[in-house]
């Protein structure tokens, strides 16, 4: 009997241990997520400060309000996993606003490159939604968080290339 309940409580810590192992890479592939949410937020809000254009302008803070709602809704599935939050955005984020802070100063166009850069973000952020959502054993809560995040962005890009046109 003794031994049967050896091998039960082996059994039971191993179980845990994958299941420990495996919310922390889904707690990692999120925070990762939250950090390019926590860039694009606030490339968004540089963009709407360097830019006059009234429809650009309103776009980029309705965009920059989107991935703040985003970050609240990634921030509570991480937080779901009992995994630490990461704070903060990353240094390529940084360095991207930067760049947007130069170009701004000495573009001719600087609504045109600002929308260019919005474009190229959301094409990549799509790009990272689909490689974590292509990881199959997401749980259900996950993928539709996900899921809707990246439609929305799908229909945001849709909506930037029309104001493209209308630039």
């Amino acid at each position: 009997m003794v031994h049967i309940l050896k091998i039960m409580y082996h059994k039971t810590k191993k179980k845990e241990k994958v299941m420990s192992t495996y919310t922390e890479e889904v707690g990692k592939k999120l925070n990762n997520l939250l950090e390019k949410t926590y860039d694009a937020e606030k490339g968004f809000n540089k963009a709407a400060e360097n830019i006059e254009h009234a429809p650009l302008k309103s776009y980029f803070r309705k965009k920059a309000q989107e991935r703040l709602n985003f970050g609240r809704e990634l921030k509570q599935e991480i937080r779901s996993f009992n995994q630490d939050v990461d704070k903060g955005g990353s240094v390529t984020g940084t360095a991207h606003r930067a760049w947007m802070d130069v170009k701004s100063l000495f573009s001719a166009n600087d609504e045109e490159s600002m929308l260019n850069e919005a474009i190229r973000g959301e094409k990549a952020a799509i790009e990272e939604y689909e490689e974590v959502l292509n990881d199959t054993s997401l749980p259900i809560s996950t993928k539709s968080i996900l899921q809707s995040q990246k439609t929305t962005i799908n229909n945001g890009l849709a909506k930037i290339n029309t104001l493209e046109d209308l630039h």
